[in-house]
């Protein structure tokens, strides 16, 4: 099973995903036999990638905002002792 494949929400899978559509559109009963796996497959590896981008970006994301909040902590408290 894959993610929708919906062109923007997958940028960096664009050409595989079109490419995958198009042989399911040229093969309607031969995608049923493997016809179009090596495609699939690639795109699988494709949604990998992307998603192992999108976690790491989030993750740094998630550390600003802890150093963030961890800053506004410490201010509080400072404030609090005075």
């Amino acid at each position: 099973m894959h993610p929708p494949l919906t062109l923007h929400r997958h940028p960096m899978c664009a050409e595989i995903i079109e490419e995958f559509q198009k042989c399911h559109l040229d093969h309607p009963v031969k995608k049923f036999f493997g016809e179009c796996t090596d495609l699939k497959i690639k795109l699988d590896r494709c949604f990998r990638q992307e998603k192992a981008l999108k976690r790491k970006a989030n993750f740094e994301e998630s550390k600003k905002f802890k150093e963030q909040l961890l800053a506004y902590k410490r201010e509080i408290a400072e404030t609090n002792q005075e």
